[in-house]
């Protein structure tokens, strides 16, 4: 990882790679916190958040936009590592992703009836269902609370 970490040092002199507990893009301090360990699980997540830096990912409005920029993170890291010689488990790939769907379908639900909603806002979501609006939080890192509306 160390070999790694210092080729990426170079080859992109704007960043700071720091290792940190979890792998994480920071635009507004141009940081990766990456995970120590060199197996193939944090090499993919540290060029996965490269991929973000490289991308210019800095925030996201909506839930698909979040989606579409993991995507893309993804497919950044997967050229990322065709040029340094690695490579990342397209499984591990869908895993990653599969997170984030899972996290979005939460959102989505309607409290009342269980149909999906379509979002209105980042944080506002309404059941073309039943007519039932909801709120929920911005943080992937938690339960995906719903709270109805009026």
């Amino acid at each position: 990882m160390e070999n790694l970490v210092h080729k990426l040092q170079h080859d992109h002199p704007n960043l700071v790679f720091k290792v940190g507990e979890a792998h994480c893009w920071s635009p507004r301090h141009n940081q990766i916190l990456y995970a120590g360990g060199g197996d193939q699980i944090n090499i993919a997540g540290l060029l996965h958040e490269l991929g973000h830096a490289r991308l210019g990912h800095r925030g996201f409005a909506s839930d698909v936009e979040l989606l579409q920029k993991e995507v893309d993170a993804w497919q950044e890291a997967l050229r990322l590592a065709s040029q340094y010689g690695l490579s990342i488990s397209e499984d591990h790939i869908q895993d990653c992703l599969d997170t984030y769907r899972d996290w979005l379908f939460r959102r989505s639900r309607c409290p009342s009836c269980e149909s999906t909603g379509v979002q209105q806002t980042p944080h506002r979501y309404l059941c073309i269902n039943c007519g039932n609006a909801w709120e929920v939080s911005n943080s992937r890192l938690r339960r995906p609370y719903r709270r109805q509306t009026a």
